[in-house]
């Protein structure tokens, strides 16, 4: 149903004549969408698994430029100052769209003011998992164990991350005392959580999927309203007894201010007709990731509910801004 909504938001037909001009010949030339993450991170294959597959019925490539750095900031900012011509996206994510504007004393770019919204690109469920270290294989049993051991790590791929603040808000909820770890490199997040001395992870599938095949790891919950295909026999947070705490990492797709609505929402129609693929769907379940269809007026006030959700998360986990 949603996606039949966001449908009907580009059609050539029912474009006004200043619109139908704005797209004459759009897009003549590829594409560049800047990434402000690593290659081969879960962040760049889900976009380009997405990119790929609108790339062959809009005519043209789209060529991923990754700008990893600052959490973010440096590749999102470069896309805020790019020509707004409709051929500079940026394809960014929780932290550098929503909650760096509240962690960062300065930004040199403003999410929701120096962009336009596109498309979502995918959303990222949070899975709660231990290392079999530890003794819990309930998320019940996680808070009874977490109380008992004030200080309990865990570990996630920085701060402000999704996975950080997915920490955060869940020791607020259950008023417990976890200590966040942040790490460069994921890979070696992964040997310390097999290792059990940073034993929880508020993470993506793909950061531990090694560890859970292995059974060095343990899911307990994954924190979303419905299951994981990829982890079909793990409950959801609900199931669990903590139906409040939803939480996903996401990725956007943005323009920069002043980039045409009508090469806008012919990229938005675009971007979620690839969503809607069945071979589309099927790869982002492997990657534990979830396609969400929005028009670029749902999407704006998706960001300002993120902006101001982190804001309260940021604010009572008294994480001090970083300059």
């Amino acid at each position: 149903m949603i996606f039949l909504v966001a449908a009907a938001a580009y059609s050539v037909f029912g474009a006004s004549w200043a619109q139908q001009s704005e797209l004459q010949g759009y897009p003549a030339r590829p594409i560049q969408v800047i990434l402000p993450f690593a290659g081969g991170s879960a962040s760049d294959v889900v976009t380009r698994i997405l990119l790929e597959r609108a790339a062959k019925t809009l005519g043209q490539p789209f060529v991923v430029d990754n700008r990893p750095g600052a959490g973010g900031n440096t590749g999102t900012q470069a896309g805020a100052h790019a020509a707004p011509d409709g051929y500079t996206l940026v394809a960014t994510g929780s932290g550098p769209a929503a909650a760096n504007k509240t962690l960062y004393r300065e930004l040199a770019y403003d999410p929701k003011k120096d962009f336009e919204p596109v498309s979502l690109v995918a959303a990222f469920p949070i899975i709660v998992a231990a290392s079999s270290k530890l003794p819990m294989k309930t998320l019940a049993e996680l808070i009874v164990y977490a109380r008992q051991h004030p200080g309990l790590n865990y570990g996630s791929v920085g701060i402000g991350s999704s996975q950080h603040l997915a920490g955060a808000y869940f020791a607020q909820l259950e008023r417990l005392a976890l200590v966040h770890v942040p790490y460069r490199n994921i890979a070696q997040y992964a040997t310390d959580m097999i290792a059990g001395t940073v034993p929880l992870g508020f993470q993506w599938l793909p950061n531990i999927a090694a560890a859970l095949a292995t059974g060095d790891a343990r899911p307990l919950a994954v924190a979303s309203r419905t299951r994981l295909a990829a982890l079909a026999d793990v409950p959801t947070s609900a199931e669990s007894g903590l139906p409040q705490y939803e939480v996903s990492g996401w990725m956007v797709m943005l323009a920069p201010k002043g980039t045409p609505r009508a090469i806008r929402d012919k990229l938005n129609w675009e971007l979620n007709a690839a969503l809607a693929d069945e071979t589309v769907r099927a790869r982002y379940a492997e990657q534990g990731a979830e396609p969400v269809v929005l028009t670029p007026q749902q999407l704006a006030g998706f960001i300002s509910s993120e902006v101001a959700r982190w804001v309260d998360v940021l604010t009572a986990a008294g994480i001090p801004q970083i300059q």
